[in-house]
């Protein structure tokens, strides 16, 4: 289930949680239009995707799938680490 960040429209209005701005799970593609809480018009807001790295082995899965990690040597130039 997609999880969206909602903050009220306009900040005069609204209870301290919509002003904060708030997260909702979905279970369907339905946006909501006011908060569940006050009643406050609110609107969804764009968030940055969590995409990080791994320290899981992810290199070694990259390297068993054939992947080459590289290594920036000078300007234009790399070195393969694997």
């Amino acid at each position: 289930m997609p999880i969206y960040e909602y903050q009220v429209v306009d900040g005069e209005k609204g209870c301290d949680i919509c002003r904060c701005g708030f997260e909702h799970f979905h279970k369907n593609v339905e946006v909501l239009a006011v908060c569940p809480a006050c009643g406050a018009q609110v609107q969804k807001l764009i968030s940055a995707p969590n995409v990080g790295s791994s320290e899981s082995g992810a290199d070694d899965r990259a390297k068993s799938a054939g992947f080459h990690k590289l290594k920036k040597v000078s300007k234009g130039e790399y070195e393969k680490l694997y």
